[in-house]
């Protein structure tokens, strides 16, 4: 019969209306008697889930969003994306450990069965516009779940003690509602506990959230994006499953990324090379950004490709707008 793994999980699953999750331990739990030899009933779980799965919303959802409510809705934005890991432009290293992550969730059970825990608690680090922010909408796409973003506006306040009670309630919902929680700009408060301008209350506000992280045994993964690790207390970095770093993209990538974002107005264009080399230096939202103004122009001109000289110009553009920032 039903393992009591199994069957926690499926009253877990229902308890936070987890559609998704509860499915999965379904199939896991008929699986589990067929090899038990239970044929018979292994064939009646399968016919129930696959009356349940085409019961499902028509929109296709997966888990209902729960909306934030009261206090929370003003520390928690809530969406539901679509985007696909598939849909970004990565290098393998990084592929590959997100492809694990995503499979360790999708085997969450099986592996909390044997005393081990798969990973959820991410700390992505990299400059801006190099896929932090879309990692987390398609780690959320991949798995079927909400993503909350973390707003650190209303999250951090100048009186004693409130930000810390926000973050309480923060990791409350963590706990109670299983989602992908996505800190970004986390150096905003875990940056190093002693540097010259550390207020004491974003030094309590750290402390908190070394200890709340800690212990977190929620089904939730927890995303902190920084373009500034260098500043992060090191005590952080031992609190996550895994640290992944995000660069500017190389040659191939470059190539990548303009020739799919160009992909219906580049017939014309021959010499990609010479494109990705005048692109260097830029991160894939600003090559993602200089191909659309590109395409923009081509269309207010009525025109139906672009040229290599017309996208060099976007290029030159945001190396120039880059410049500027960094001086």
């Amino acid at each position: 019969m039903a393992s009591g793994e199994h069957l926690k999980a499926l009253l877990r699953s229902h308890i936070k209306g987890d559609d998704s999750h509860f499915l999965t331990v379904a199939m896991q739990l008929a699986a589990h008697e067929a090899k038990q030899g239970h044929g018979k009933l292994a064939e009646d779980l399968r016919t129930l889930i696959d009356s349940a799965k085409k019961n499902r919303l028509p929109s296709g959802q997966l888990v209902p969003i729960g909306q934030p409510r009261g206090e929370l809705s003003s520390l928690l934005s809530v969406s539901l994306p679509k985007t696909r890991i598939s849909e970004m432009i990565l290098d393998d290293v990084t592929q590959g450990r997100l492809d694990r992550i995503i499979s360790e969730q999708r085997n969450f059970e099986k592996i909390r069965a044997h005393g081990l825990s798969p990973r959820r608690k991410l700390l992505l680090v990299g400059p801006p516009g190099t896929g932090k922010t879309m990692t987390a909408s398609a780690l959320a796409g991949e798995l079927g779940i909400p993503l909350y973003i973390v707003r650190l506006d209303s999250l951090i306040t100048k009186f004693m003690g409130e930000t810390a009670a926000k973050l309480r309630q923060v990791f409350d919902a963590i706990h109670e509602t299983r989602g992908i929680y996505f800190f970004d700009e986390f150096d905003a408060i875990g940056s190093q506990r002693g540097l010259a301008n550390d207020v004491g209350e974003i030094r309590r506000v750290l402390n908190s959230f070394l200890q709340m992280i800690e212990q977190d045994q929620s089904h939730s993964l927890i995303i902190a994006a920084t373009n500034h690790p260098e500043i992060l207390d090191h005590a952080l970095f031992r609190r996550f499953d895994d640290v992944i770093e995000y660069g500017l993209p190389g040659m191939e990538q470059t190539k990548a990324v303009l020739k799919n974002r160009l992909v219906n107005f580049s017939k014309s264009i021959r010499s990609w090379d010479k494109l990705c080399k005048s692109a260097e230096g830029l991160s894939y939202a600003e090559l993602t950004r200089a191909a659309d103004d590109a395409i923009k122009d081509a269309i207010i001109q009525d025109r139906a490709e672009v040229a290599v000289k017309d996208v060099e110009k976007h290029l030159q553009e945001r190396k120039a707008f880059h410049g500027r920032q960094r001086s």
